[in-house]
C-alpha cells in the first residue's frame, strides 16, 4: 500500500470521526432543547394552577404564547399531531366507550341522588361549552406538547405514555378525584394517541368524561373539578359566594 492510499483512508478515517462526533453533538443538542422546552412548558403551567388572582390570569397568557410558539417552532405537519383527521372514524369507538361509562355514571348518580342536571339543555350548553373547548385544549397538550417529546427521549412507548400520564396527574393535584382518574386516563390517552394518531376522539372522550363528572360528583366532594391553589380555595370562595349579602 503506498503511502498516498495511507494518507487518504487516514483522511477517510477522520472524516468519518467527525461526522460521528457532530452526529452525536447535534443529538445532545436536541435531547437538551427537548428537555428544556419540557421543562419551561410544565413549569409555566404549573405556575398557573398554583398562582393566586389576578397574576393567574397573566400568567395563563405567558404559558399560552410561550407553548404555542414552541410549538410552532417544532411543528411537525398535521398527522404527527393528530390534527389531520385520519383513523378518526376508526377510533370513534372511544367515544363511544366514554358514553357507555357516562351512562352508567348517571344512572349510578341518579340512585344516590347525586345527579346535578342543569334546568335546560340551553343552560347545559352555557354550563359546559367553556369545559369542552378546554377539554381539547388539554389533550392537545397531552398528545401534542409532552407526549411527543418523551417518545423522542425515552426508549419505549408505555414508558413515555407512563411518564407523560403522570405528571398530567399531577397538574391535577391535590384534587383526590382527578388526580386518578386523569393518571388512568392520562396513560389509556397517550397509548391511544401513538396507535390511531387522532386527536378529536380523545378530546371528545375528555369532554364527555369531564362533564359526566361534573353531573355526577358533588362540588364539595371534588370542589367544582379545581385543582392546584383553586382546589385549596374552594371553601373560602364558596363561602363568600352563598354568605347573605347585605
Amino acid at each position: 500500500m503506498s503511502a498516498g492510499n495511507s494518507s487518504n483512508i487516514g483522511g477517510m478515517a477522520g472524516n468519518t470521526v467527525s461526522i460521528l462526533e457532530r452526529s452525536d453533538l447535534i443529538e445532545t443538542r436536541s435531547r437538551r432543547r427537548e428537555i428544556v422546552e419540557l421543562a419551561v412548558g410544565y413549569g409555566l403551567i404549573m405556575l398557573v394552577v398554583w398562582t393566586p388572582r389576578p397574576w393567574q390570569k397573566m400568567l395563563w397568557w405567558v404559558a399560552a404564547i410561550s407553548i404555542a410558539v414552541i410549538t410552532l417552532k417544532s411543528f411537525e405537519g398535521l398527522k404527527a399531531m393528530g390534527l389531520s383527521g385520519e383513523n378518526f372514524f376508526r377510533s370513534l369507538w372511544v367515544v363511544g366507550l366514554a358514553l357507555l361509562g357516562t351512562a352508567a355514571a348517571v344512572a349510578l348518580a341518579y340512585t344516590q341522588h347525586t345527579l346535578q342536571l342543569p334546568g335546560s339543555p340551553v343552560a347545559f350548553v352555557k354550563s359546559y361549552v367553556g369545559y369542552a373547548i378546554w377539554a381539547f385544549g388539554q389533550q392537545f397538550l397531552l398528545q401534542c406538547f409532552f407526549l411527543p417529546r418523551f417518545l423522542r427521549l425515552l426508549p419505549d412507548a408505555k414508558l413515555a405514555a407512563v411518564v407523560a400520564a403522570a405528571i398530567f396527574a399531577v397538574a391535577h393535584l391535590p384534587n383526590p378525584i382527578l388526580v386518578p382518574v386523569t393518571l388512568f386516563w392520562g396513560f389509556a390517552a397517550c397509548l391511544l394517541f401513538v396507535n390511531y394518531r387522532n386527536l378529536y376522539t380523545l378530546a371528545m372522550a375528555h369532554a364527555i368524561l369531564g362533564i359526566t363528572l361534573g353531573l355526577t360528583v358533588p362540588g364539595p366532594v371534588d370542589h367544582n373539578m379545581r385543582v392546584g391553589l383553586g382546589y385549596l380555595t374552594y371553601a373560602h370562595t364558596h363561602r363568600a359566594m352563598t354568605s347573605p349579602q347585605p
